[in-house]
């Protein structure tokens, strides 16, 4: 398929063509490159990362969120386009992902306004994928007014969020523990917005009280003072408050960090860039050339490669 036709369905929120383009970018087709050179990227599409630990209800406060969000209209009068990555772990056998978001997301699969797209980690660490950087600009040059990024559940190396979404929500759980065990993992250090989920649960507000103490020792980010929401998400209760927490992030952005974003993902495709002619299969096969030989030396074999 030609790259132009590609493009053109993209800008136009042709559903068929972002599918294949995003396939197009994630399996590196010929022309992948192209694709990503030409695409118009539109500015007004915040990117919402949710991240937290396993069981900490992400996938059911996206669900909430699409609807509240579908039930309202844009600065045009038109219905809200949503897009949804969900990034899931990798099968060991197809080497794909799991596809968990079929079944945590599927009431929203056959509405219109709704876009899912599921992308495996393929193991990269940090809670995405390895190609969500470019992806998610594939959707930012399309027609949605807001995109979600859901990480895999992994814990405390979900930090990569914070190189890509203009907004990251930390959900956690009234059993995730005592807000100085919070504190020491790692996503603790990046939310811009806390949300405590499924509050009906014992200790819900003895457990966002902790983390509101917690987080007054955080710098402020700009004028922006991070809130400690709380959420059933399942009752669709605090959904609101949420949604106009997300939405006064984006309108209280801090410069600085708007410009260490995007720092953040320029570095990230340069080094995807320099690495891409090297591979595990390639280095194996050097390895087991050099590795008998009298001297060998890891750090001077792999000064080689750079």
């Amino acid at each position: 398929m030609e790259i132009d036709v590609l493009i053109s369905g993209v800008q136009s929120g042709d559903r068929r063509m972002l599918a294949r383009a995003i396939s197009v970018v994630e399996n590196k087709m010929p022309g992948y490159e192209e694709l990503l050179l030409s695409l118009k990227y539109q500015q007004t599409a915040p990117v919402i990362g949710i991240t937290g630990p396993p069981g900490a209800g992400k996938s059911t406060l996206i669900n909430a969120l699409i609807r509240h969000i579908c039930s309202q209209t844009n600065a045009d009068g038109l219905p809200n386009n949503i897009a949804v990555i969900a990034v899931d772990p990798t099968s060991p056998f197809t080497h794909g992902s799991l596809l968990g978001d079929r079944l945590r997301m599927q009431e929203h699969y056959l509405n219109p306004q709704v876009f899912i797209r599921s992308l495996a980690t393929r193991g990269a660490l940090g809670g995405l994928s390895a190609k969500t950087l470019e992806i998610c600009d594939v959707l930012r040059a399309s027609t949605f007014d807001y995109i979600f990024i859901e990480t895999v559940g992994v814990g405390q190396s979900e930090v990569e969020i914070i190189g890509l979404a203009d907004t990251v929500v930390v959900t956690l759980v009234p059993e995730a523990g005592d807000e100085i065990q919070a504190l020491k993992s790692g996503i603790m250090e990046i939310g811009d917005i806390f949300v405590v989920n499924k509050m009906d649960r014992p200790g819900a507000d003895l457990f966002a009280a902790g983390l509101i103490r917690t987080l007054h020792e955080r710098p402020l980010h700009g004028n922006w003072s991070i809130p400690v929401l709380k959420t059933n998400a399942s009752a669709h209760e605090g959904i609101e408050e949420l949604f106009q927490s997300i939405l006064s992030h984006g309108n209280n952005a801090d410069p600085k960090k708007q410009s260490d974003l995007l720092a953040e993902r320029a570095y990230r495709l340069i080094q995807q860039g320099r690495m891409k002619d090297v591979s595990v299969g390639d280095l194996k096969i050097e390895l087991e050339k050099n590795i008998l030989k009298e001297g060998f030396n890891m750090y001077r074999f792999v000064r080689g490669f750079y």
